[in-house]
């Protein structure tokens, strides 16, 4: 956050306090081309659609307003097809006359405009004068008052309801109409009777911080408030913090309570929702809502949900929460939501209509699974078959006997998780290799990478599922009756390139690599000199734990030790090496020994 000199925000970078709304409009226009501001600094804070101006325009202006502090809202939701114009007053505070007429007489042309104001004193007495003020000047003003919230019981005096998120929606109606041409007087009657079908109600977990003022304490630990205005006013309750479920079901049976019967909505019928948040709400956290309450609109109060609005759109600061606008849906209320408009923060790409149930999209099969063969053990194991079982299961092994070592070792250098994450990938080949077609050296490789990709997780997870996917890639082109030794070689030699690509290691760099690249040398090297490929094997497995112990001189340059002295590395072997080299050495005599035997 941004914080003033007078503390009002809790963060390093620091603006004078009553700046803060001027500062916020040029970094907007700056950010935005579309959108311009009246040089009127610091009384006068209006923002403006660019391309607008009275002398020439030639529909209705839609202008809109209050005090700053709910940002995207109002001036954020400027543009072609929404405002024409935005009257941005003081944190929280009302925008002088003086502002609301500048706006109206920039923006407005023959055929007039629309104010729009949400329901609070401050901005009924400063919008209405300045309306009245603009009338005796010549111009054509309607206004529409938005008093949307369903918190509070009916009003007994003038008060009224107050103005929410719910106006966002009634912005973008009015907005679509008057760029659609419409009279003044058909513009006002959309947005009135889109002012009529809205409820909403909001939910706050914090108080938000005002600038310049010390954050209240109202709300204590574990409790949250419910029916809160956008001022920072508290709320209509003070509960305990409930699961996003409950609260949402008690936030969706106020506003279609038919004991108020605030908005003229039953079962049956169509609407339209609009989860905001308040500013300090993560995204995460208000898509979970949205998740939560479109079963509900469905299932408990039998409506057709035909659009959904997720994001902050009308906020109080720095408050975490949300609020829920339901609004009654009709074909011109859909069409007027779905017209194009270039408002910077009204969002893309939720227009369309709704489907009543979002069905997962199956999940592709492989290319490589065959079908018609499902994956299974032989009922009798070849040659191939039986030492791709010894050295599989003698390679797991290894690394389950050696997982305290490696979380030991790791505990040191690393996060201290590598023995524990080896070891579910080894105990998962172990619990899979009963299915796996051990006569098939390529699927059987596969096979391994998927046991290690379904169980592993983390870094080590990756990286081996692509060494072993890699190695099937290449073996896959051998015949079904064996893969020779230099085939092997070539897979190992490939998988290490393939880590090396999408890791960004390589020799040196203190990892796995260290093990696997001497193994792989030492071994096409004994192949081509004409040695026994078991012999081969087996020396190369040396090079492998050779290659892994010399990771103690070795100064890390990838993942987490990376962070450590070389002090403390120069007496720790990398553990990742260390469980590559014991595999592959376990693997190297599983086969020798079942080759004497």
């Amino acid at each position: 956050m941004i914080s003033c000199s007078s503390s009002c925000f809790s963060s390093k970078i620091t603006i004078q306090c009553e700046n803060v709304v001027t500062e916020f409009i040029e970094g907007l226009v700056e950010t935005y081309p579309g959108l311009q501001y009246l040089d009127g600094f610091p009384q006068v804070k209006v923002v403006l659609r660019a391309d607008v101006s009275a002398a020439t325009y030639d529909k209705v202006a839609i202008i809109s307003g209050g005090g700053s502090g709910h940002e995207p809202a109002h001036a954020g939701f400027v543009g072609e097809g929404m405002l024409t114009a935005a009257i941005c007053g003081d944190i929280f505070s009302s925008p002088p006359v003086d502002s609301i007429l500048a706006g109206i007489r920039a923006v407005t042309g023959p055929k007039g405009c629309l104010l729009v104001v949400k329901n609070y004193t401050g901005d009924r007495l400063n919008f209405g004068l300045a309306a009245e003020i603009a009338k005796s000047e010549g111009y054509k003003v309607e206004t529409v008052i938005v008093g949307d919230d369903c918190a509070l019981p009916p009003p007994r005096g003038i008060a009224g309801r107050r103005g929410l998120a719910g106006t966002i929606l009634v912005h973008k109606v009015a907005g679509a109409a008057a760029a659609g041409g419409l009279s003044l007087a058909d513009v006002a009657a959309e947005a009135k009777h889109a002012s009529e079908i809205v409820g909403t109600m909001g939910v706050a977990l914090t108080v938000c911080t005002i600038p310049g003022q010390v954050a209240s304490d109202r709300l204590g630990p574990g409790k949250m408030e419910l029916g809160l205005g956008i001022h920072g006013e508290p709320g209509a309750a003070v509960a305990d913090i409930q699961p996003v479920n409950v609260v949402v079901s008690h936030v969706l049976q106020q506003i279609l309570s038919t004991e108020t019967n605030y908005v003229p909505i039953t079962r049956g019928e169509r609407v339209v929702l609009m989860v905001n948040g308040l500013g300090g709400t993560p995204t995460m956290e208000l898509m979970i809502t949205a998740g939560k309450t479109v079963p509900k609109l469905q299932l408990e109060h039998g409506l057709a949900v035909d659009r959904v609005y997720t994001g902050s759109f009308m906020t109080s600061l720095d408050m975490a929460g949300f609020s829920i606008s339901i609004m009654k849906a009709d074909p011109v209320i859909l069409q007027r939501l779905d017209a194009p408009t270039k408002a910077p923060y009204w969002p893309v790409a939720a227009d369309g209509n709704h489907p009543p149930a979002k069905i997962p999209v199956p999940i592709p099969a492989s290319r490589t699974a065959k079908t018609d063969e499902p994956r299974s053990r032989p009922q009798q194991l070849n040659e191939q078959g039986q030492i791709l079982e010894v050295a599989i299961e003698a390679a797991a092994n290894a690394i389950i006997n050696l997982k305290d070592n490696l979380n030991e070792w790791d505990g040191k250098v690393g996060d201290g998780d590598c023995g524990s994450t080896m070891y579910r990938g080894a105990k998962a080949i172990l619990e899979d290799i009963k299915d796996y077609p051990l006569n098939d050296a390529s699927e059987t490789v596969g096979e391994i990478g998927s046991s290690i990709g379904r169980s592993m997780g983390g870094t080590s997870g990756i990286i081996y599922t692509i060494f072993f996917k890699a190695a099937h890639s290449v073996l896959k082109a051998s015949s079904h009756s064996g893969v020779t030794s230099k085939q092997w070689a070539e897979a190992l030699a490939t998988s290490i390139a393939a880590v090396s690509k999408y890791g960004g290691a390589s020799a040196g760099y203190r990892t796995l690599l260290d093990a696997l690249i001497p193994a792989s040398s030492v071994l096409e090297e004994k192949l081509n000199s004409g040695d026994d490929p078991c012999t081969a094997f087996v020396l190369s497995s040396e090079a492998a734990l050779a290659g892994a112990q010399s990771t103690v001189d070795m100064q890390a340059q990838a993942g987490r030790s990376t962070y450590i002295s070389g002090e403390i590395l120069s007496t720790i072997p990398d553990p990742g090496a260390m469980a590559a080299a014991t595999w592959y050495r376990a693997a190297a005599l599983a086969v020798k020994a079942k080759y004497q035997s």
